[in-house]
């Protein structure tokens, strides 16, 4: 079958061509009008936009159709699809590759471009405003290009192809693919809108406060995003590959928690260019870097250089995306240094023991921890390119730096929420962090109660405390004076992210700290015994169809219900792949996975189990970052007008 009567490929080019032609033009017509202050120009910027994402919308839907009706006149269809793939991983199969996740990309930006267009469409007179829009334009350009050009998804394949092997099976295995790569992506593209406007500060020289008022809650959004796509993809880690762990330092990961790591710095940086004019030029870099990275990341991803469960290979737009990015820093750079007279802070910083301190510190820890990650991702790289070896930086590495970065932070957490602006006495801190210090004896002394042992784990038990103990006076504090709306606005929605990182914190120093595991051989009917569980082996189920056929061993923990830890052969690819079985609680997981050889006709099986504390509290600290993403999202009761007034959008004949 034939999607669209085998017009799919040619309607989804013209579609993507329609997109490159707005954008083209929209990235014209603003730097035209802005230059020359031709309103009539300007007011075609919304049009432009609308046809760009008319563009990529059509072409998303035409790459759609052409997997739904299993069109394989495409190229792309015969690698990614197949009549044996269920509908919604043929659905899925469209961003299961490269050339599909580009297009998953391009619709975002591209949305995310009409967006702004709507939201100014009165305000496209004001410069910022014009080359925000252009910088937005610009971006488009390059990855409508990328899609016509070596990510091209509809491009012809080899004629008489009746069936493809349908994507990678591990894409194909668990509902969570649905969600876990959009939603990463909003959180990657979404950093493009901060960086136009910061690019429209530094162009128009209105490098004050204005601009961040304008993009907070886009950064606060599109950071909340990246969140939420990086738990679940540690979710998806867990429950498909078999291995019983969230994090690996997987070089694909760190692709996505680098920018993580300098968004979040710059999240906690701008209120201190909010409310004292200062970190100026920290705010711009982090911005810059932060999308700078998501190109970066892209890269590692997408043009085949890194062996990962999760890169996409076999691919030549390495070199396009490396010259995007160069392109990105230079030109970025360069109109910092050109703009470094007015990125002068008129204020400073009074004492170390303030707000403004812990937050230039939180700045300096992050930062260097995101550069320390990138450096452990790409120097591999390096010394391949250089010395033609190949060499493994692995999980110790990132552990030694994570572990102290990690309770640096949690002490920050500590005492930051308690700290004023400008200068704290010691008797204030005495008396703000009294309970929440007893909030960490009490957590450390359940802890060593509960039979917790090692300095690390112990420590991060007791910080963990502080902090939450220090987060949950400052939501007390706004409930007793506002009530519940006291919660509402970026100073107690942020203390609720930071409960939520608390909690993912403490729960990731009790499951890789207590994790234990055994392999058990079961046989049916004889209860075997494991870490105060028991676990029974009652038979085989298989289940085959034109897909895959999976055999799994059907196991009942603690006398009640019946597990399935599985493998499963896909038989286009001729792949065995682990399913793992989880039995999940508040206290621990009992994760299995069934061990190779499987024989239906024996009567017994061998299983691997762990012991896995604390790890719903990982998805649980996640769904309170949401929540307190949500909650920043909108303003408070209270809110502080810039601290310079004329550098927000104003008319274009305003002083300046």
């Amino acid at each position: 079958m034939l999607g669209v009567g085998g017009l799919a490929g040619p309607l989804g080019r013209a579609a993507l061509f329609i997109g490159l032609i707005g954008a083209f033009f929209g990235m014209v017509s603003a730097i035209t009008g802005t230059y020359n202050e031709d309103e009539k120009v300007l007011r075609l910027l919304p049009r432009f936009a609308y046809l760009g994402m008319f563009g990529a919308i059509a072409a998303f839907a035409c790459m759609e159709w052409a997997m739904i009706t299993r069109d394989f006149s495409l190229a792309y269809v015969q690698k990614v699809g197949s009549w044996s793939t269920p509908a919604i991983f043929n659905f899925t199969a469209v961003w299961s590759a490269l050339e599909g996740s580009i297009l998953m990309w391009i619709l975002v930006l591209a949305c995310l471009t009409a967006g702004i267009a709507f939201k100014y469409r009165k305000k496209l007179n004001d410069p910022m405003v014009g080359w925000a829009m252009a910088t937005m334009f610009f971006v488009g350009i390059f990855f409508f290009i990328l899609t016509l050009g070596p990510a091209n998804p509809f491009r012809e394949g080899a004629a008489g192809v009746l069936d493809g092997p349908g994507p990678n099976p591990l894409l194909q295995n668990h509902i969570l693919v649905v969600f876990h790569p959009p939603i990463l992506y909003a959180g990657y593209v979404g950093m493009t809108v901060p960086f136009a406007f910061a690019i429209g500060a530094l162009i128009t020289g209105r490098v004050g406060e204005g601009w961040l008022v304008e993009t907070r809650r886009w950064a606060l959004i599109s950071w909340g995003f990246l969140t939420l796509g990086i738990i679940l993809g540690s979710w998806w880690s867990y429950e498909v590959l078999g291995w019983s762990g969230v994090w690996a330092w997987d070089p694909v990961e760190n692709a996505s928690f680098i920018p993580w790591l300098t968004g979040t710095a710059y999240i906690h940086s701008v209120l201190v260019q909010e409310r004292r004019g200062m970190l100026r030029v920290w705010n711009l870099s982090l911005l810059i870097a932060t999308f700078s990275l998501t190109i970066l990341g892209t890269f590692l991803t997408r043009s085949g250089v890194l062996n990962s469960v999760h890169a996409f290979s076999d691919s030549s737009i390495g070199p396009y995306l490396l010259t995007f990015f160069a392109i990105i820093v230079v030109v970025s750079v360069g109109l910092i240094g050109w703009r470094g007279d007015r990125l002068r802070a008129p204020g400073t910083i009074d004492s170390p023991m303030s707000r403004e301190g812990a937050f230039l510190a939180n700045n300096v820890i992050f930062s260097v921890f995101a550069f320390v990650v990138l450096l452990g991702t790409v120097f591999p790289l390096i010394i391949e390119a250089l010395q033609n070896r190949q060499l493994v930086v692995g999980e110790p590495f990132f552990d030694k730096l994570a572990v102290p970065v990690g309770l640096t932070l949690l002490f920050l957490m500590c005492i930051a929420p308690v700290l004023p602006w400008r200068k704290a006495s010691g008797e204030l801190l005495s008396q703000r962090l009294f309970w929440p210090a007893w909030g960490g004896i009490a957590a450390l002394g359940l802890s060593v109660a509960l039979g917790a042992t090692g300095f690390e784990p112990l420590l991060t038990f007791a910080f963990g405390g502080f902090a939450g103990g220090a987060a949950v006076r400052q939501l007390a504090l706004a409930t007793r004076r506002q009530g519940l709306r006291g919660l509402v606005g970026r100073a107690n929605g942020g203390m609720v992210v930071h409960i939520g990182v608390i909690v993912i914190a403490v729960a990731l120093a009790a499951s890789n700290s207590y994790t234990h595991s055994q392999e058990l051989i079961l046989k049916k009917g004889v209860v075997a015994r494991y870490g105060g569980h028991t676990f029974e082996l009652t038979g085989f189920t298989t289940t085959t169809d034109a897909r895959r056929t999976a055999i799994a061993a059907d196991i009942r923990v603690d006398g009640g219900k019946t597990y399935g830890p599985a493998v499963t052969k896909f038989k286009s690819m001729g792949t065995n792949i682990g399913t793992p079985s989880v039995k999940t609680s508040f206290v621990n997981d009992i994760y299995m996975t069934l061990e190779p050889p499987v024989k239906v006709t024996s009567d017994s099986a061998k299983i691997k189990v762990f012991i896995k504390p604390m790890v719903m509290w990982l998805w649980i600290g996640g769904l309170l970052m949401g929540v307190g993403t949500l909650l920043a999202a909108f303003p408070g009761t209270r809110r502080r007008k810039p601290t310079d007034p004329t550098s927000a959008l104003v008319p274009v004949d305003a002083p300046l």
